[in-house]
């Protein structure tokens, strides 16, 4: 799947998936909406980002997770 606003650049963050391309890593916004920070705080900490960024890191996250979904059920 491609999201356009998830690159992955090895000169960028170490190939992190970061926010086109600047040093924002998708794991780092995830984290902080994950913590409760609100989409308008993090807007305002990151005047580089837009709110188009938040929902393509949310998408790229459930993307990764239905990528590597396992059971939990034991057997």
């Amino acid at each position: 799947m491609h999201i356009a606003r998830i690159t992955h650049d090895p000169a960028v963050m170490g190939g992190k998936p970061c926010i086109r391309g600047l040093r924002i890593t998708a794991g780092m916004i995830l984290g902080l909406l994950a913590s409760g920070k609100t989409h308008e705080r993090i807007l305002a900490a990151y005047p580089h980002l837009e709110p188009e960024d938040i929902d393509a890191v949310l998408a790229y996250a459930a993307w990764r997770l239905k990528e590597r979904e396992e059971s939990l059920a034991t057997p």
